[in-house]
């Protein structure tokens, strides 16, 4: 862990043309002091639970500018380090009309980078990219520009389990079993406040990674294993987990940990203004520090059980190139059966009303994919009609059943909110919400594999006479460290192809589930190495690409970076024309599953 004054970070978070946040922990209570050029700003500290974190807001920036900047805490340097091997931190703000670049992905373990940890959990593929980005190792093809970029993107988008309260690792263990006794719940799981901000700190201390994130603007959404496995699946696991001793101390330390860490970094200034944690945070005055940890925990507590009084979804636009709407789809999920949505009603039209042309790029940021694989969607599908009565007493609880064993809970399984927003996307595609886009493009992770689908009207909407003019695609970038087991990729290959998918269209129409306004089908892959996902919009065109590390010689602390797969639009924006995608990439699944 690191020493001195500064305990965790820095981490870049919301930077535009003329603003950036920079977020850090500290050991003590002080100021924390941020310097870019000409520019300083500083921040006190704020107390929760005993720790102190700051967000100093640097404004008046010009556009399109990179400078190296510095953090004092109590006027002592702390940031850059000295004699740091790393080039100096910057703060590059956003520029209009400068292509938008972005780097995206999830699922992402903290273990060591040595031989044990590359064999337990494959190769850290954000720290692979941090070490080639930061000039400590060569690519594995010099000749790729894919892995040499000429400028660093302007956001990296993390798409949940960003960190694993219920899976820990051995020095997450380590560190529960110093406080308590682990034959007690909840275990070794996460219990508290304390043992999250330690979690945040394995997960963020990495030499490699730190600088990473301290020089490339971040935004964060969690998922389920920031909490809890199957988080919010259904009303019949939260009932479950209510009635456990333990539930109330981890729902309430991990939604106060999450705002602390990952959702106050991801607003604007103005957005910051008004929140009402970080509003008591700038209304505070004198030099004493404000204690936030009991008014935080009164917060978590509330909008646990209601979820319509907080919002943690979020937009950013990047001038007129692309607009990302960052979608909560785990804690906002309406649970009551009689009314099951992935969304409750509030968040529901909130997103209804960001969902508008008008750009060169929608990009829709949801941590569980919308596009899953066709028979994956019709089998989740199948199981909330069995869940909901559709084969009676008995096959509800068959549905349940199969819904918590086998994770069926993505927008495949709350059919009401996957129809609404299959047709809020199309009717941005037609350009019936402003103009519409080259892409409508779905970003996501989850699923521990990754993929690019290609979505069109289902023959039932073509009838309708809509006419897309956007391409809408699902990009999925899963894991960045958390592989698969050889057998469940294998599983998950089988229900990607084959009869899986006309199977479960057989087993959803046997329970009368809706047709979906969208058919889609695989571009690329799956692939199930760790890997991080990038995609770049120029116009109407947009490219994506993913990477990995790979150990060469055995230097397990000094992986290359590897491309994994790619995938393009043309300059009209169009998808390539392909033979036999399907077939190619099934194949290829195979070797690749036979040789891990």
């Amino acid at each position: 862990m690191p020493g001195g004054p500064l305990v965790l970070g820095p981490l870049l978070r919301y930077v535009d043309e003329t603003t950036a946040a920079v977020w850090v922990e500290t050991r003590d209570p002080g100021t924390v002091t941020v310097t870019r050029g000409s520019a300083r700003a500083s921040a006190r500290t704020f107390g929760v639970h005993g720790h102190h974190y700051a967000l100093v807001e640097l404004g008046d920036l010009e556009p399109g500018t990179t400078e190296a900047y510095a953090v004092e805490v109590d006027g002592e340097a702390v940031w850059p380090e000295p004699g740091s091997s790393f080039p100096a931190p910057v703060i590059a703000t956003l520029e209009p009309g400068r292509p938008l670049a972005m780097a995206f992905g999830s699922c992402r373990t903290s273990v060591s980078h040595d031989a044990k940890g590359n064999d337990a959990h494959g190769v850290d593929a954000l720290r692979a990219w941090a070490l080639r980005v930061g000039d400590q190792v060569p690519p594995a093809d010099a000749d790729d520009p894919d892995l040499a970029p000429d400028r660093l993107p302007d956001l990296l988008l993390f798409l949940g389990d960003q960190v694993y309260a219920d899976e820990t690792t051995d020095e997450m263990r380590a560190f529960i079993e110093s406080r308590r006794d682990i034959e007690q719940a909840p275990w070794t799981e996460l219990k508290d406040y304390e043992e999250y901000a330690h979690l945040y700190a394995l997960a963020w201390s990495d030499p490699a990674n730190r600088w990473l994130l301290s020089t490339v603007p971040s935004a964060m959404i969690f998922d389920d294993h920031d909490i809890r496995d199957d988080w919010n699946t259904s009303l019949v696991w939260r009932r479950e987990m209510e009635a456990t001793s333990w539930w109330h101390g981890r729902i309430v330390a991990g939604l106060a940990s999450y705002w602390v860490h990952q959702h106050l970094g991801n607003l604007s200034p103005a957005e910051r203004r008004t929140d009402e944690l970080y509003a008591a945070v700038l209304a505070h005055e004198g030099d004493d520090e404000l204690d936030l940890g009991a008014v935080l925990d009164a917060f978590a507590e509330r909008v646990d059980q209601h979820p319509e009084t907080y919002r943690w979804s979020y937009t950013r636009d990047f001038d007129t190139q692309a607009r990302l709407v960052v979608v909560d789809s785990r804690a906002a999920r309406e649970l009551d059966p009689a009314h099951r949505a992935m969304l409750d009603p509030d968040e529901a039209a909130w997103l209804d009303s960001q969902l508008r042309g008008d750009v060169d790029h929608l990009l829709i940021g949801t941590s569980v994919p919308f596009l899953l694989a066709r028979g994956l969607h019709h089998l989740e599908a199948f199981s909330e009609a069995l869940t909901e009565g559709a084969w009676g007493e008995h096959g509800a609880r068959f549905g349940e059943k199969m819904r918590k064993t086998v994770d069926l809970e993505h927008w495949g399984a709350f059919q009401n909110s996957f129809q609404q927003v299959a047709r809020q996307a199309m009717e941005v595609a037609a350009g019936e919400r402003g103009r519409a886009p080259s892409t409508v493009t779905f970003l996501s992770g989850d699923v521990h594999h990754s993929y690019v689908s290609e979505a069109r009207p289902a023959r039932s909407s073509r009838r309708s006479g809509r006419e897309l003019t956007s391409t809408v695609l699902q990009a999925v970038c899963s894991p960045i460290r958390n592989p698969l087991s050889r057998n469940m990729r294998f599983a998950t290959a089988v229900l990607s192809y084959g009869v899986a998918g006309p199977l479960g269209r057989v087993a959803s129409w046997s329970t009368r589930v809706p047709d979906s306004p969208l058919h889609w089908h695989y571009a690329q892959g799956p692939w199930f190495d760790n890997n991080l996902a990038f995609v770049r919009v120029t116009g109407p065109s947009l490219r994506m690409w993913w990477v990995t590390g790979e150990v060469v010689d055995g230097g397990h602390e000094r992986p290359l970076l590897a491309k994994v797969a790619a995938y393009e639009l043309d300059e009209q924006g169009r998808p390539p024309e392909r033979e036999s995608v399907a077939a190619k990439v099934w194949t290829s699944t195979r070797s690749r599953v036979r040789r891990r």
